[in-house]
């Protein structure tokens, strides 16, 4: 099925959830449908006030769109000037027949292949004569949440984006259009329909959120003790080289070669499957390693397919490369690629969600990639009031609404009396904007909030534990971020990062008048916590001067010392900020680490989320805040367990454990 449509079979394709309706649900369901959209082109209709085409994005991952890039576009007999088409062998299988097949054919409408960069309608008479919109308003193409997400960070060629939530995700700029069962391919939904086809490929995990939430729930009790021992545990669960921990938690059936896996936990020991491990202490270590190394798998094994095109990894770094294995070696240990070589990977990962708010988590990003990680901003200042939510704190941009708005911003663009001619692309163009905003501005932070929700110090009278105050990093007395530029909101869209229909230079001088008002003092009040963002040549926001050689990690309240975890506090009842029972404190001493050390699980701490660490011009200026470094050494150390995490995870898939 992926050679056919460029898509993996799975449960979640609309192909699938169809063919669930007719054989499971009353047949009057089926016989009174009239229409099929996905939930993004339904929001456009309603918008439009009439049926709006899907994106050809979107069609690729119903199961049922042939690319016409596809390479066995031509075996059918297509056209050679046609660019896709409803695959009816497949619509007559989701129909039962023939006639059916056609009839889902009529449901799911027509598709949008000019690429996203044009606009496809105006908003309906009754906005405009309900909420006062200005008839010529237009209406840009709506996409997927996680498509737009990915538009929201403007990713170059050599990124990769990881979003977690419910179903992590790692999507990367593909060159080519290669489909095979490995990942999932769509075009581009942002480009336009001269230029030279763009694509995304797309790896995915199922078990994410709630195999992370199990282990939770039955080893710590809350995630600032779930953080805490990934932060404390070594590489691997253990210190030494030959004796390795690993599990597979496969919660519910996940994508190609996993699909058959349910409901299965599985831990190994010195290579020998056991019912659990004998501290249980590593168990949130080895779960969060065992799903990065599972995308770090994924992604050497896609990037042998050559979708991706040239070796990802340009930029130089400052420590040695790493020795490569022969050709010999690599198939002895049964690998077809080289866990050694730093080429293939991606130079920065991107993240969002709720996951990459755990400073631990982050740094085994970094150190498995060997990259360095980056969040937007706007979510590092959230995650100061809300860090265990996928969804942004109130008044805080989501980011798919922001990828959204910078795609209505672009076709807005396009759309004017010649300013479509000679246009960029969409990630250049947004770029090229925020570039010359960052300009214009004097290196002034993009802002991250309306001044929405602001949380009061755990110390003060009714505080919350959590809450912007009681954050170490804030401002005494202010709350206040440096440089994020709170003040009135621009747009009625409550958005500061979203550009509204007005001309450039006007925005711009906008922005300057605000800089010099917070300049003299006026804009300060009740706002964000944080320190300097982005003090690249000064202290790093954690405490201590940054070399611009040295490694910065993100700190939790584990990775200063293991002394530090003492504590005398009472005990009290777990809650969402507090951490396991005194029971969990019984299991034996982990290598290394002495029993006694997590005593502090049993106090009422909070989760202390990522900050910034010094970042550079580049990505301050796109909004984007660095919260973890690459590490040669501990990159070494995940390379030497990825063939006995592939061998064992071979195991698996042949069922033979």
């Amino acid at each position: 099925m992926a050679n056919r449509v460029g898509t993996c079979a799975s449960s979640s394709l609309v192909a699938a959830q169809l063919l669930r309706v007719r054989e499971s649900w009353p047949q009057e369901v089926w016989a009174r449908t009239g229409r099929v959209q996905l939930a993004s082109a339904f929001l456009g209709s309603l918008i439009a006030g009439k049926w709006m085409a899907m994106g050809e994005a979107e069609a690729c991952t119903t199961g049922m769109w042939v690319h016409g890039a596809n390479a066995n576009f031509l075996a059918v007999g297509q056209p050679a000037a046609a660019t896709g088409y409803w695959d009816e062998a497949v619509l007559d299988i989701v129909g039962g027949s023939r006639e059916e097949g056609r009839r889902v054919r009529g449901w799911l409408g027509d598709v949008d292949v000019s690429g996203g960069g044009r606009r496809t309608g105006n908003v309906s008479r009754y906005l405009v004569e309900r909420y006062g919109f200005e008839p010529d308003t237009i209406v840009s193409p709506f996409t997927s949440d996680s498509l737009s997400s990915y538009l929201s960070l403007l990713p170059s060629s050599n990124d990769a984006v990881l979003s977690f939530g419910p179903m992590d995700t790692l999507m990367t700029p593909a060159q080519h259009y290669i489909p095979t069962r490995l990942y999932n391919l769509v075009p581009h939904p942002a480009q336009d329909a001269g230029e030279k086809r763009k694509y995304i490929a797309v790896l995915s995990s199922r078990n994410a959120d709630i195999p992370r939430a199990y282990v939770r729930d039955k080893y710590t009790k809350s995630w600032s003790a779930f953080d805490r021992l990934v932060a404390i545990v070594p590489p691997g669960g253990s210190i030494g080289l030959d004796d390795k921990l690993f599990s597979f938690f496969y919660l519910q059936s996940d994508t190609y070669p996993l699909s058959h896996l349910q409901n299965t936990a599985v831990r190994f020991e010195t290579g020998i499957r056991v019912p659990e491990f004998r501290d249980l202490r590593a168990n949130p270590r080895c779960l969060i390693e065992s799903q990065i190394l599972a995308f770090r798998v994924k992604w050497a094994r896609m990037f042998a397919t050559g979708v991706l095109g040239t070796p990802r990894k340009t930029t130089a770094s400052s420590s040695p490369a790493p020795q490569q294995l022969s050709a010999v070696t690599l198939s002895s240990l049964g690998l077809p690629f080289d866990p050694y070589e730093t080429a293939p990977l991606p130079s920065r990962i991107l993240t969002t969600g709720s996951a990459a708010n755990f400073p631990s988590v982050v740094n085994v990003v970094g150190d498995v990639f060997n990259a360095p990680v980056f969040v937007p901003s706007s979510q590092v200042e959230a995650a100061q009031i809300e860090p265990y939510r996928n969804a942004p704190a109130r008044g805080f941009p989501g980011r798919a609404a922001l990828g959204a708005s910078y795609v209505a911003r672009w076709v807005w663009a396009r759309d004017r009396e010649g300013m479509g001619v000679g246009l960029n692309g969409f990630e250049e163009e947004g770029r090229r904007v925020l570039g010359k905003r960052w300009v214009a501005t004097s290196g002034a932070a993009l802002r991250t909030n309306i001044n929405g929700a602001i949380g009061v110090s755990a110390g003060s009278p009714g505080g919350t534990p959590g809450a912007v105050g009681s954050s170490p990093y804030s401002l005494a007395g202010t709350g206040l971020a440096p440089g994020l530029g709170i003040g009135p909101s621009r747009s009625g869209l409550g958005l500061a990062t979203v550009f509204v229909e007005e001309e450039e230079d006007e925005e711009l001088e906008r922005e300057k008048r605000e800089r010099e008002l917070q300049d003299r003092g006026l804009g300060a009040g009740a706002g964000l916590i944080g320190g300097p963002l982005y003090n690249t040549f000064g202290p790093g926001p954690i405490g201590g001067e940054v070399g611009f050689g040295s490694r910065t990690r993100t700190q939790t309240a584990s990775t200063d010392s293991l002394g530090s975890l003492g504590s005398n506090g009472p005990t009290v009842p777990s809650t969402a900020f507090t951490t396991p029972d005194s029971n969990l404190l019984s299991v034996g001493s982990l290598s290394g680490i002495p029993a006694n050390g997590l005593s502090a699980l049993a106090s009422p701490t909070p989760l202390t989320p990522v900050v910034a660490l010094p970042t550079a011009d580049t990505e301050a200026q796109m909004g984007l805040a660095k919260v973890a470094d690459s590490d040669v050494d501990a990159f070494m150390t995940y390379a030497a367990i990825v063939p006995e995490f592939c061998r064992l995870e071979g195991m698996l898939i042949k069922g033979i454990v």
